[in-house]
C-alpha cells in the first residue's frame, strides 16, 4: 500500500492517550500493553472482522499527530486484511470490546523511512492509545438471549402482530443511545412490516408477553454505513434490552379461557340478559387497572346491547352462573389506539378475570323446582290464603341472606296481600302442606335494581321453602264470609240481650259462634281477636261503642250500594 493512502486511512483510526515509555531500542514487532481488559469478553477481534474504535496517536515525546477524538468520530474498518498499517493491524487483533491497549509501532511496521510529508517524519516510532468499541462480521447473525420468560405463554409474536414493548438501547460498548423508559411510554408498532430495523423485526419474533430479551444486532441489520443521527455511529452494532408488554393482531377476536365451570349449568347467558359479576382487569404484563372487588360490589349490566366494551359484550356470552372465566380482549374490541384514563394506555390488550354471580332476563318468570310433594295432595294454596312456611334465602353464589329458622316460629303471611315480594308469593301458590320447593326469583319479581337491606341491587334470589300449614282465605276486602246465606234477621240474632244495641262483646260472641258452628269463617290471621275487633270498628260507624240497626250492613250490600251510586 502506498504511504499516501496509508496516511489517509490512519487519519480515521483511533484511541485515547499517549504513552511515554523509555527507549526500548530497535523494535522488531509491535509492543502491546493490554492495560485494561474487561471482565467479560464475549468475542475477540479476528482477521476479517469489522471493528470500530477510538485512538490517540503520538510520537515518543508525547506530541500528538492524530486523534479520532479530535475529529469527533470513531474509526470503522476491517482488521487484518492490509487496509491499516501493519503495526495497527497486528495490534488490534485479539482485542475485546471495551479493552484498552497501548501500542508501540516500530517504523518498519508504520510508515518506514519515507513517513508522511508534513505529518510523520521518516523512521518514526508511533505510539497509539486504543479503545475497542465494536466488533462484528458480515457472517454474523442476530444474537438473542432470553433473560426471563413467564411460566404461561399461550401465544408468541408473529409477523403482522402489533407489539407494545419497553427497551433500553446501547452500543456494543454500553453507550446508551435511546430508552422508552425515559419517555414514559412503550414503543408501539407492527412487526415484520418494515416499520422497524430488520434486526428488531427478527428479534421480537417468538416472544411471549412479559418476556425479557437481550438482542444484539449487527450493523447490516440495523443502521449500517449511515448510522442514525448523532446517537448511532456508522457501522455500529446495537444492543437492545427488551420487555414485551403486550401484543395482538388486528385480526384477533376475543380469547376465552374457562377457569372454572360449575358442574350444573342449566342456562347460559345470551344477548339481553342482565349479568352481575366480579372482575379483576389487568394489562398483559399483570398491571391491575381496575377491580370490582376493590369497590366491594359487583358490576351489573346488560350484555350484547352496547353498554360495555365490545370485547366484554362478546366475552360474557354463554357464561354459566358461578363460572370463572378469563377474557382476553384486543384493543380494537376495547379502548383502541387512544386507551382511556391514565391506567389503560393506547393499543393495550386487556385481560379480565371474571366471576359470574348471577344473571337473569327481564322476561324471566319465577323458576320453581318441587323437591317434595306429599301424596294425596288435594288442597293447595291460593291467593288470600293464610300460610305458615319455613324458608332459607341466599344469593346464587351461595351467600346466605335470611332464614326463618333463625326465629322461634315459621313465617306467616296472607298470600296476595302484597306482604312478600311478588316472586315469593308466586312460588308459594298451588302448594300442599308439607311440600318443599326451591324458587329462583329474578330481581324484577324480587327487590329490583335498588335491592333491600342485606340484598344487593338486581340480585337473583334463591329460596328453599317448606309449607307448614295453610288456612283458607277470604276474598280481598273481606274480614268474614258466610258459608251459606246469612240469617234473615241478622241484627236480632246478634243483639243477644235484646236491648236494641250491640256492644263489642256481644258482637264478638256472635261471630265466634258462627265460626264454631261452621256457618262462616274469618279472614285467616294469627290473631282472630284483632280481626273481629276490626269488623266491629267497621260496623260501629259513629264510634260510640255499639252497633245500631242502621249501622249494621253486610259488605255485599255496601258494595251493591256503591255500584248504584256510580251508576
Amino acid at each position: 500500500m502506498a504511504p499516501g493512502s496509508r496516511c489517509l486511512l490512519l487519519l480515521f483510526l483511533g484511541i485515547l492517550g499517549a504513552l511515554a515509555l523509555g527507549d526500548p531500542g530497535p523494535l522488531e514487532d509491535v509492543v502491546i500493553d493490554r492495560y485494561y481488559i474487561p471482565k467479560i469478553c464475549l468475542r475477540e477481534a479476528q482477521m476479517g472482522d469489522f471493528i470500530r474504535y477510538h485512538y490517540n496517536g503520538t510520537f515518543k515525546d508525547g506530541k500528538k499527530f492524530d486523534s479520532s477524538y479530535d475529529r469527533g468520530a470513531t474509526v470503522a474498518g476491517v482488521v487484518g486484511v492490509g487496509r491499516l498499517i501493519t503495526g495497527m493491524d497486528r495490534g488490534l487483533q485479539g482485542m475485546c470490546v471495551n479493552e484498552r491497549r497501548h501500542l508501540i509501532v516500530p517504523p518498519h511496521l508504520g510508515y518506514g523511512s519515507i513517513g508522511v510529508a508534513g505529518l510523520i517524519p521518516p523512521d518514526a516510532t508511533l505510539y497509539f492509545d486504543v479503545v475497542m468499541l465494536d466488533i462484528w462480521n458480515k457472517n454474523d447473525k442476530l444474537q438473542i438471549t432470553t433473560l426471563s420468560k413467564p411460566e404461561r405463554c399461550n401465544r408468541t409474536v408473529e409477523n403482522s402482530d402489533f407489539v407494545r414493548y419497553h427497551y433500553n438501547g446501547t452500543l456494543l460498548d454500553g453507550t446508551p443511545f435511546d430508552s422508552s423508559y425515559s419517555k414514559g411510554s412503550t414503543y408501539d408498532t407492527y412487526v415484520g412490516t418494515g416499520w422497524l430495523i430488520k434486526g428488531m423485526d427478527q428479534g421480537l419474533l417468538g416472544m411471549c408477553a412479559g418476556e425479557k430479551r437481550s438482542i444484539i444486532i449487527p450493523p447490516f441489520l440495523a443502521y449500517g454505513e449511515k448510522g442514525y443521527g448523532t446517537v448511532i455511529p456508522p457501522q455500529a452494532s446495537l444492543v437492545f434490552s427488551v420487555l414485551l408488554v403486550d401484543f395482538h393482531n388486528p385480526k384477533d377476536g376475543v380469547f376465552l379461557e374457562h377457569l372454572e365451570v360449575p358442574e350444573s349449568c342449566k342456562r347460559r347467558a345470551v344477548t339481553g340478559d342482565f349479568v352481575r359479576y366480579h372482575y379483576n382487569g389487568t394489562l398483559m404484563d399483570g398491571t391491575l387497572f381496575d377491580s370490582s372487588y376493590s369497590r366491594n360490589q359487583t358490576y351489573n349490566t346488560y350484555i350484547g346491547k352496547g353498554y360495555i366494551i365490545p370485547g366484554m359484550d362478546q366475552g360474557l356470552q354463554g357464561v354459566c352462573m358461578g363460572e370463572q372465566r378469563r377474557v382476553v380482549i384486543p384493543p380494537h374490541l376495547a379502548y383502541g389506539e387512544n386507551g382511556t384514563g391514565d391506567k389503560i394506555p393506547g393499543s393495550a390488550v386487556l385481560i379480565f378475570d371474571v366471576h359470574v354471580i348471577d344473571f337473569h332476563n327481564p322476561a324471566d318468570p319465577v323458576e320453581i323446582e318441587t323437591v317434595f310433594r306429599p301424596e294425596g295432595c288435594n288442597v293447595t294454596t291460593r291467593n288470600r290464603d293464610f300460610v305458615r312456611y319455613h324458608y332459607n334465602c341466599s344469593l346464587l353464589d351461595g351467600t346466605r341472606l335470611f332464614s326463618s329458622h333463625d326465629y322461634e316460629k315459621p313465617q306467616e303471611v296472607t298470600l296476595g296481600a302484597n306482604k312478600v315480594i311478588e316472586g315469593l308469593n308466586s312460588g308459594l301458590l298451588d302448594m300442599c302442606a308439607g311440600e318443599r320447593r326451591v324458587l329462583i326469583v329474578p330481581p324484577h319479581l324480587g327487590h329490583g335494581e335498588s335491592g333491600a337491606r342485606g340484598v344487593p341491587g338486581s340480585a337473583v334470589l334463591r329460596f328453599e321453602v317448606e309449607l307448614i300449614s295453610m288456612e283458607e282465605g277470604v276474598p280481598e276486602g273481606y274480614l268474614f264470609i258466610w258459608h251459606g246465606e246469612p240469617p234473615a234477621s241478622l241484627y236480632e240474632q246478634m243483639d243477644l240481650n235484646k236491648d236494641g244495641g250491640i256492644p263489642a262483646d256481644e258482637f264478638s260472641t256472635f261471630i265466634k259462634t258462627q265460626v264454631a258452628e261452621g256457618k262462616g269463617r274469618l279472614m285467616p290471621s294469627s290473631d282472630p281477636e284483632k280481626v273481629i275487633a276490626d269488623m266491629f270498628r267497621n260496623q260501629d260507624r259513629n264510634q260510640d261503642g255499639k252497633i245500631t240497626p242502621d249501622e249494621l250492613k253486610l259488605k255485599s250490600d255496601e258494595d251493591q250500594e256503591k255500584i248504584h251510586e256510580e251508576l
